[in-house]
């Protein structure tokens, strides 16, 4: 036998075959494209506030349904569980979104902008998807789409992970009933229990950064966030006699002052960075009376697990030391949102390819630094690899600098985009099984 001929003739099979693997993707996502496109601009003209999903709970279980995808619900007031089995044996693998909206008015020119409004802690406001949470809703369904069309070449299973109220309920008190919205709720309901998955990828639309770039990288990647509630209670007296009374506002003013000092003074910052910030302070009524009582709140934010538990520890001890100082009284309520979101560094570097394989190594960017926000995927982390990356928004004929941010109300998003992550999940799920063993062995 001619060995050289032989290879000469597999070789090039070979190259078709791998060829032809990769080609369907991208094939298939972009037959998607259309249909995704419009479900996100559905979605983003009818969009619901946190905890009141529900007609995107029901455009969601639809969809999966239509695409012969098992569907579940009953978690965290309006989530939404699809399962998929692969024809081939493989591990359980999660694929999360989430679906709510925030109390803004868009003034964003787009055809599809929205005119909705809703019920807001009891007050009515316009509504809007100003966080791009209904892409992330639509690049899942598209996903879930072109997944179920070819579950023949899946190994495992898929958990399609549709979560309400990340950016907090409407209709609770978010301070005090934080567990019973979000990621933890939906935890806690045990929709990630049968089957339970080993590995779990997101992903966030960010303005700012050009539509088909894939930013990445491991470890932290986004804050932990606590919320921050502070009571200072004195003494009334008139303004022209304050040795009379005990003044809140002058020891909240030096309590505002002296929280700076647990980063600059008591954090660690070899181990990451932190920041306090009070961004409300209500007290008194008119110029010449001291008031009873001060309110503030505020947030406390952290890329290390380290710095953030020390600041969370020095913080009521603090306050407590300068109320006495001052004599008057002080509350002090913390309350948790999320903790540091954290790449998997193992999974991470394993999965890089396939990120790369989405629209090119040009488009795939390594981050320097973590982002300042928080999100609530960081409970999924903590019970199992995790995998969270940014997708660029902005379109490619704006000035990405000049791109209105996250939370505005001219935010945007390029609906180029989508593909992008229909494609990045439909690979994370293809890959995965590839490099299971090496992150499940890492993890553990």
């Amino acid at each position: 036998m001619n060995m050289h001929k032989t290879l000469s003739l597999c070789l090039p099979l070979l190259f078709c075959s791998q060829l032809a693997l990769a080609d369907w993707v991208d094939d298939l996502v972009k037959a998607a494209e259309a249909h995704t496109i419009k479900l996100r601009q559905h979605i983003h003209q009818y969009p619901e506030l946190g905890n009141m999903e529900f007609k995107t709970s029901e455009l969601v279980q639809k969809e999966l349904k239509s695409y012969g995808i098992e569907v579940r619900k009953g978690y965290a007031k309006t989530g939404v569980i699809g399962v998929l089995k692969g024809s081939k044996p493989g591990p359980v693998m999660a694929l999360r979104a989430d679906m709510d909206a925030l109390p803004i008015q868009e003034t964003a020119a787009v055809p599809f902008a929205s005119k909705q409004k809703g019920i807001y802690q009891g007050k009515e406001t316009y509504v809007m998807h100003a966080c791009g949470h209904d892409t992330h809703t639509a690049m899942l369904l598209g996903a879930a789409k072109v997944l179920a069309a070819n579950k023949d070449k899946i190994a495992g299973t898929v958990v399609f992970v549709f979560q309400p109220a990340e950016e907090g309920g409407a209709d609770i008190d978010n301070f005090s009933q934080g567990d019973q919205i979000g990621s933890r709720k939906m935890l806690a309901d045990g929709a990630l229990k049968n089957p339970q998955p080993e590995v779990i990828f997101g992903m966030h639309v960010m303005a700012g950064m050009p539509s088909g770039n894939i930013f990445y990288k491991d470890g932290a990647i986004l804050n932990s966030a606590d919320h921050l509630r502070i009571q200072v209670d004195g003494h009334q007296v008139h303004g022209s006699m304050p040795w009379a009374g005990r003044d809140p506002i002058y020891a909240s003013a030096q309590m505002i002052n002296n929280l700076q000092s647990l980063v600059s003074r008591k954090a660690d910052l070899t181990k990451g960075m932190g920041v306090v910030s009070i961004g409300s302070i209500q007290g008194g009524t008119t110029g010449n009376v001291i008031p009873n009582q001060v309110n503030m709140v505020g947030t406390i934010r952290s890329n290390s697990e380290d710095v953030r538990q020390g600041i969370l520890k020095d913080l009521p001890k603090m306050l407590e030391h300068n109320a006495a100082a001052n004599d008057v009284k002080v509350k002090v309520e913390i309350a948790p949102y999320a903790p540091v979101t954290t790449n998997d560094k193992t999974l991470t570097q394993l999965m890089r390819p396939t990120l790369a394989k989405v629209n090119g190594e040009d488009k795939l960017h390594l981050l320097d630094n973590n982002a300042s926000a928080s999100e609530d995927f960081a409970y999924y982390g903590k019970l199992m690899p995790s995998l969270f990356v940014f997708v660029g928004a902005t379109p490619a004929d704006q000035d990405p600098a000049k791109a209105a941010p996250n939370h505005n109300p001219n935010f945007i998003v390029d609906d180029a985009t989508l593909k992008t992550g229909v494609e990045s999940h439909v690979r994370f799920i293809l890959d995965y099984p590839k490099v299971a063993d090496q992150v499940q062995a890492s993890w553990k």
